[in-house]
């Protein structure tokens, strides 16, 4: 199976064969389980739902409600912090309850990774869009950060739609294609990524292989 679910642990350098370095992201990939397996028959189309990070019934910081508690009873599988659904073609077949771990994956393998970005908070249209600053002179110094004009005057007489402005950065989906797996060490789950991945330490990540 040629999916996974990670937590980010943080970023290294990693020195390939030659000698030479390559930034690699640390990924602590697995064990996770199938908790749900959604086929064409019943639900028009074909996923599953995989767990990761199993936690007990009865932990006082972490409570499983009600309509989980039985998800988890039905599969029969323990209870998981994280639940995640991967969507490919031959996924109605698979078994309820299989481990997926990173021996699915090997040394050299192209990955698709999915995480949720660092927030930034609500920023100004420089930091967000890039915008370059206006002249200091000419009565702009109290507003040489500020996006300047953003309407129009008789038509439409209104913002556009759309209009690049301030407001909150980052906390969204980002998908990082085509990364390599460089080194994978089976006996603790981890495996190093190529490059930065989107997120913040601790941050959950969607591992998918690519097709061949």
């Amino acid at each position: 199976m040629d999916v996974i679910l990670g937590k980010k642990l943080g970023m290294a350098s990693f020195f390939g064969p030659a000698g030479r370095e390559f930034p690699v992201t640390i990924v602590e990939a697995g064990p996770c389980k199938v908790v749900q397996v959604k086929t064409i028959e019943k639900d028009k189309y074909e996923a599953i739902q995989i767990g990761f990070i199993s936690k007990r019934f009865k932990d006082k910081d972490v409570k499983v409600n009600k309509p989980l508690s039985g998800h988890f009873k039905k599969a029969g599988t323990e209870a998981f912090r994280f639940l995640k659904e991967f969507r490919f073609e031959g996924a109605g077949k698979t078994e309820v309850g299989t481990e997926i771990n990173v021996s699915n994956f090997n040394e050299g393998d192209n990955i698709h990774v999915t995480g949720i970005s660092k927030g930034k908070g609500f920023q100004g249209t420089v930091k967000r869009w890039g915008m370059r600053l206006q002249g200091r002179s000419h009565g702009t110094h109290e507003s040489k950060r500020g996006p300047g004009s953003i309407g129009q005057c008789t038509w439409p007489s209104r913002v556009w739609k759309g209009k690049r402005m301030a407001g909150r950065m980052g906390s969204d989906q980002v998908t990082i294609k085509d990364v390599e797996i460089l080194k994978i060490i089976p006996e603790k789950n981890i495996i190093f990524i190529k490059g930065s991945l989107p997120g913040a330490k601790n941050g959950i990540l969607k591992i998918r292989k690519m097709e061949a």
